[in-house]
């Protein structure tokens, strides 16, 4: 049984391998990006990650084969000519690219009765538009490899509960969610698209929006599994879709969000009070 047991997690731990894959991570230096940006570095891939600037120190992982190191481009999302050049130079660079993880986005908080046209087109392009152009330039190298590729794309869980004071933002995530499972059909069956739902996340910066360490854990018993999620919990999801192991997961949306949020009315209610 033992034997068999090994055979099993080797079998696992080789689909998991990324050893000969080419990984491109938007926003890959900081917060949820950097996560995934790791998890992938560990199983061995070249990643390249992409920012309008420089992380203080690149993305790095250690491996049996000693430490593997993030390559940066840099380059701004929503400028298509800066995108095209940086595909053309992982074209060039590695031959291939087999994932794409679509992660750079985000959005200040602003009142949707007063923000501004051009505050809103600012918004919807950096979250919908630009991962849509990036899509499509990776799926055209995609097509032409023999294996194909995966695009993962990073939503948000104000996809599937309201988003006030960033309503802008859930909307353009939730046309990611939509997106990725109609291109999932017109790309098939060369290219696998999916999305991934990450709920609240401790970052780097989470104590800009839940306060300081009191408030973070405070939050995170909100959560049903006691916690926030921590970056690398998204990256675990994406290296599972990009995997072999989710060969035939194609048009689907992984929710990692542990649980969710439990609904309002339960701790309001004295239903049960005696």
């Amino acid at each position: 049984m033992a034997n068999n047991d090994n055979t099993q997690d080797n079998a696992t731990n080789t689909r998991l391998c990324f050893d000969n894959a080419v990984v491109l991570v938007t926003g890959g230096g900081k917060g949820v990006g950097l996560g995934i940006s790791l998890r992938f570095l560990e199983a061995g891939a070249t990643v390249y990650i992409c920012g309008r600037s420089a992380p203080e120190s690149l993305p790095s992982a250690s491996t049996k084969d000693g430490s593997n190191v993030a390559q940066f481009i840099n380059a701004d999302v929503r400028d298509l000519d800066q995108t095209q050049a940086m595909f053309d130079q992982i074209k060039t660079e590695s031959g291939r690219l087999d994932v794409l993880v679509n992660n750079a986005g985000g959005a200040p908080p602003a009142e949707a009765a007063t923000a501004s046209p051009r505050f809103s087109a600012s918004i919807i392009n950096l979250n919908l538009l630009a991962p849509i152009n990036l899509a499509q330039m990776a799926n055209a190298i995609m097509q032409n490899q023999a294996c194909g590729g995966s695009i993962i794309n990073i939503a948000s869980v104000s996809v599937i509960r309201p988003s006030p004071g960033t309503a802008a933002y859930g909307a353009a995530k939730a046309g990611m969610v939509n997106f990725s499972s109609s291109v999932a059909v017109e790309w098939a069956p060369k290219v696998r698209v999916n999305a991934v739902i990450a709920g609240l996340v401790r970052t780097e910066q989470a104590e800009l929006h839940y306060g300081d360490e009191a408030g973070i854990e405070a939050v995170g018993r909100t959560i049903p599994l006691g916690r926030m999620a921590q970056p690398q919990d998204i990256g675990d999801a994406c290296l599972f879709l990009a995997s072999s192991l989710a060969s035939y997961v194609s048009g689907s949306t992984v929710t990692v969000h542990g649980g969710g949020e439990a609904p309002a009315f339960l701790s309001a209610s004295n239903a049960n009070n005696e």
